[in-house]
């Protein structure tokens, strides 16, 4: 079994053009997604270790805020999702999976959590 690195950024709430009902179609909804890319990485992290030699949680925080585009309306939550592990996936190679879930925040009445969660591999 080979050894990974995962990176995690979790509950970003994010305004996002979604849904298929005329309410929804809109107005920009809130969302809350959290990423989380497997990365491969090397033998051993020593002090001295680059940034290099890994990934900048940064960057899975812009796929999922900035990175999203603002004037697109996505249909579905699932396309947000699948946007989000497209760019991560292209933004380094060493990116062998990503996962995102995604919580619909307007829709939960009593605080629950009502979402996807999406995990691509690379091909």
């Amino acid at each position: 079994m080979r050894d990974l690195l995962q990176l995690q950024v979790h509950d970003l709430e994010v305004e996002v053009l979604t849904g298929i009902y005329s309410e929804e179609t809109h107005l920009p909804q809130p969302l809350r997604i959290s990423v989380t890319a497997d990365l491969d990485m090397p033998e051993r992290f020593a002090p001295d270790t680059p940034l290099s030699a890994s990934k900048s949680y940064i960057d899975l925080k812009h796929a999922a805020t900035a990175g999203l585009p603002r004037d697109v309306h996505f249909t579905l939550i699932e396309a947000v999702a699948e946007h989000v592990c497209e760019t991560v996936l292209i933004s380094d190679k060493r990116v062998q999976r990503v996962e995102v879930r995604i919580v619909k925040l307007a829709i939960a009445e009593q605080g629950e959590s009502i979402g996807i969660t999406m995990v691509r591999h690379r091909r």
